[in-house]
């Protein structure tokens, strides 16, 4: 038997992921897959995590100085094993040198690429020597490893100083919020019983039920509360969503985009479990999710149904609220989901904005006279948010946009505005854009 190397299995997963990545699968997905089927330490899964999602986020950068220290452009296996050892030489501190150009030579030898192990191990040496120093004249999309379309886009909207601040919180680690269940829990109950595990948390400002852990080991799933239904895991941002909507208790909510629930769930809650809320979503599988979470945390109002809402459904002016989290680019959540940034281009920007288009059309059609609509998206590209709403309103004149009263829980947060982005260099969420809006026909109005 041949002897695996100590701190080889995380590195061979994260080569493994990356590999299924540049092969079109999702970042997130592909490594789920990968620590199903490989057993890891809690350490090392952090480890391969960190190196997937790391390597992603810098690969502009890395596949940069690679270039410049390479005579020859490198085979795509050869490429991404280069790309995961200059990342740990040059952006891990706690991984020595040594041990990230070892592994990655005895990976590549491991892995049938031992011819390429000599080229490897001398530019990786040279990387411990060598690191990338800030060139004059770099753009902001090259200094931060985005696209400079992307990087555009944003400096049209708030300026070179303010990208330079978004594109700085976007290469950050991904933080993890949870949302307490109020039905099941406090957030004093919730914070206390995951400190005595060694997890501990700490408010979001403006989000009365939202935690931020700001230290964690193990499992989620294996966190105290969890299988209680205490808590989800949802960005604070996702949540400010379903407090903009503010579902009352009797009320008929749809959910248009619904899984894996997080907003379902959260509206279920909000309306004390007290009224119908149905999840609505294309996949099958997915609204399995949907069904688990709303049984993990104790909800009975929610239901589930597969369409989408660009289907033919049959809800005309029947429901009180509708909430459209629209099929977006993702911009906001790059922190999240690295691999977007590589991902997205504004062609296939371009051939979304007719579906969110025909969702909110078509979703608008279901909410009674007096009830309200919230569009959602985690972008950050007004042709998906603002010019949506605003060709909707032109082309609808019983609706108008409607702020969220003042004794809102989000009303402060979103400054009185019946839209708002949310930045994340400004509120530290992930990005979003929320609208609320209200259908007033003229009275005898069918």
């Amino acid at each position: 038997m041949v002897e695996v190397r100590p701190g080889l299995p995380p590195r061979r997963v994260a080569w493994e992921v990356l590999q299924a990545v540049a092969r079109g699968q999702l970042a997130d997905e592909a490594l789920d897959q990968a620590l199903e089927r490989t057993p890891l330490s809690s350490a090392d899964r952090g480890l391969a995590t960190e190196l997937v999602y790391g390597t992603l986020r810098q690969q502009r950068r890395l596949d940069r100085w690679i270039a410049a220290h390479s005579k020859r452009p490198a085979a795509l296996p050869v490429q991404i094993l280069l790309r995961l050892g200059v990342y740990q030489v040059q952006y891990l501190d706690q991984v020595p040198s040594f041990a990230a150009v070892d592994t990655t030579v005895e990976l590549a030898k491991h892995q049938g690429l031992g011819k390429a192990a000599g080229f490897i191990n001398a530019l990786l040496r040279r990387a411990v020597t060598e690191s990338e120093q800030e060139a004059a004249g770099l753009t902001l999309g090259e200094r931060y490893s985005l696209p400079d379309w992307l990087v555009n886009l944003w400096q049209t909207q708030v300026g070179t100083a303010e990208t330079e601040a978004l594109c700085q919180w976007l290469n950050r680690p991904a933080h993890l919020d949870l949302r307490v269940n109020r039905l099941r829990a406090t957030v004093i109950q919730v914070q206390t019983s995951l400190a005595t595990a060694g997890i501990n948390t700490a408010p979001i400002m403006g989000l009365p039920n939202a935690l931020r852990v700001t230290q964690a080991a193990g499992r989620v799933q294996d966190w105290p509360g969890f299988a209680e239904g205490w808590w989800l895991v949802q960005d604070g941002a996702a949540q400010v969503v379903g407090y903009v909507l503010n579902p009352q208790p009797g009320w008929r909510v749809i959910d248009v985009c619904a899984a894996p629930g997080g907003k379902s769930t959260h509206l279920a809650e909000l309306m004390a479990d007290q009224g119908e809320v149905w999840a609505l979503d294309r996949s099958a599988g997915r609204l399995a999710r949907v069904r688990e979470n709303a049984t993990r945390l104790g909800l009975t109002a929610l239901r589930t149904r597969v369409g989408d809402g660009t289907s033919p459904q049959d809800w005309p002016g029947l429901a009180d609220g509708v909430l459209v989290d629209a099929p977006c680019s993702g911009l906001g959540t790059l922190h999240r989901h690295p691999d977007g940034r590589w991902r997205q281009t504004p062609e296939r920007i371009r051939e979304l904005i007719p579906l969110q288009a025909r969702l909110l059309a078509r979703a608008s059609t279901w909410v009674k006279p007096g009830g309200l609509l919230v569009y959602a998206t985690c972008t950050l590209n007004p042709d998906e948010n603002e010019a949506q709403i605003e060709t909707f309103l032109a082309h609808q004149p019983h609706w108008q946009l409607a702020p969220v009263p003042s004794d809102n829980p989000v009303a402060a947060l979103l400054g009185g505005q019946p839209q708002v982005t949310l930045w994340p260099q400004r509120q530290n969420l992930d990005g979003f854009f929320i609208a609320r809006l209200r259908f007033c026909p003229p009275s005898g109005h069918p």
